[in-house]
């Protein structure tokens, strides 16, 4: 569910150019008071994302949560799932209606655009402090917030980080052992591709996916698709190299054609019921396990790198992946709303919502719980504390998930029609979605 929830909502943003003004926000539907006030028979709103298998499954998990609180406090909360194909656009138009949530999920890589807005509550030191404060949370976590060199717009929730997922019986079958890094991955997967089976699968048409792997990708060759003044660098030999590579696993019949298509998570179902040997997804047990397959028949590693024992930026294996937690600057209820914050962001309920939902706590102090040391789990802990990095945190970085996305999205369609896909067709597609990128 998580992967695909980026993308559409994005585009929005590229349409709107971010313009929209903070004069959103929040309910007071029980007569409580604005910040200072008593909290006590506040309703608060709260529009939460799709992280279970359904809405109603997010319901069922939060539900009893939202009772707790509400008991522990006085202070209700009226809650709303929303999908993720339309959880942007109800952010965007909250924040020229006003009618607005008090509190709300957004994804981690939206957190530098919807700032750009001004309709999120800035968590400066008073507001961290309200909440437990700011060292509970991870480093990188905490990174994927905000702006650099700005107060964070958002408070980590879930958190997610890529791994490589491998078949155990088609990999010992075939006498293979984990890749570490890409030419062992491209070897692997050349030999796992027979009889109607492939060495990876990639989800093709899902812009978001397309943008985290060639993020790092590039990452890895020292490239960040922005320089520090914030402008795109769209075109460096760094990024064609990224896009290229990974566009190869289609064009080289490493992937299947029919890959190019994918934008629902059929690349889970495909590794899952042994199609594919090899996939690489972010804190997937959830959904292989809806599947049928458990988790004795598949192990995961990091994503490898260029070269082996890499470090700094070339050793990145994933972006930061997770859900954030913000408060709508214009809140009539902020000293509830950040009591509600406090609570979600607690380590008892750090512990109860990333378990319900697979994910890894950004709260330092519950990731030792029995729950988080599963042995994928573990290993995805490893790397979100190690060797992810946060996508640019710029205010046109939805943009440039739009654009690139779709132009990678492109050229996996290219490769699967059997055209030639070229350093020269990769550079121009990307030279393509610079130039559609608003100013800076």
């Amino acid at each position: 569910m998580r992967t695909n929830r980026v993308f559409a909502a994005t585009a929005l943003v590229a349409a709107l150019g971010l313009t929209a003004t903070a004069c959103g926000g929040g309910s007071n539907d029980s007569g409580g008071s604005k910040s200072g006030g008593s909290t006590k028979g506040v309703t608060l709103t709260y529009w939460a994302s799709n992280q279970g298998t359904s809405l109603d499954n997010d319901k069922q998990v939060l539900t009893p949560e939202l009772k707790k609180f509400e008991q522990q406090t006085g202070i209700h909360v009226k809650l709303e799932v929303i999908g993720w194909a339309d959880l942007l656009n109800r952010i965007l138009a909250a924040t020229t209606s006003g009618q607005g949530p008090d509190v709300l999920n957004i994804g981690n890589t939206w957190s530098a655009s919807l700032q750009a807005t001004g309709a999120l509550l800035p968590f400066d030191s008073s507001n961290f402090a309200a909440i437990g404060g700011k060292d509970r949370f991870a480093p990188s976590a905490i990174a994927s917030a905000g702006a650099a060199g700005q107060d964070p717009a958002a408070v980590p929730l879930y958190s997610m980080a890529y791994g490589l997922y491998y078949n155990k019986k088609m990999f010992a079958d075939a006498g293979l052992k984990p890749p570490t890094t890409w030419a062992e991955l491209d070897t692997d997967a050349k030999k796992l591709t027979t009889g109607g089976h492939y060495g990876i699968a990639v989800e093709g048409s899902n812009g978001s996916e397309n943008i985290h792997h060639v993020f790092v990708l590039a990452k890895q060759r020292g490239s960040n698709w922005f320089d520090s003044s914030g402008k795109p660098t769209f075109t460096t030999d760094a990024n064609v190299a990224a896009v290229k590579q990974y566009v190869d696993f289609i064009a080289d019949g490493e992937a299947a054609k029919g890959d190019a298509e994918y934008a629902q998570n059929q690349t889970i179902t495909d590794f899952a019921t042994g199609k594919a040997a090899m996939m690489m997804w972010q804190s997937a047990a959830t959904s292989i396990k809806a599947h049928g397959m458990t988790p004795d028949q598949y192990g995961v590693v990091p994503v490898p790198t260029q070269t082996a024992g890499a470090t700094g930026d070339a050793g990145v294996t994933s972006m930061v992946a997770g859900i954030n937690l913000s408060v709508f600057k214009s809140t009539k209820n902020k000293d509830a709303a950040l009591k509600f914050v406090k609570f979600m962001t607690s380590t008892p309920e750090q512990k109860i919502l990333n378990a319900a939902y697979g994910s890894i706590p950004p709260v330092t102090e519950a990731q030792n719980d029995p729950a988080f040391q599963t042995p994928d789990l573990k290993v995805l802990a490893s790397v979100l504390g190690k060797s992810a990095a946060p996508l640019p945190q710029v205010p046109n970085e939805s943009q440039f998930e739009t654009l690139v996305g779709t132009a990678v999205k492109d050229l996996f369609a290219d490769a699967a029609a059997g055209k030639s896909v070229t350093d020269a067709s990769v550079k121009a597609a990307l030279q393509k979605a610079q130039s559609q990128m608003p100013p800076s």
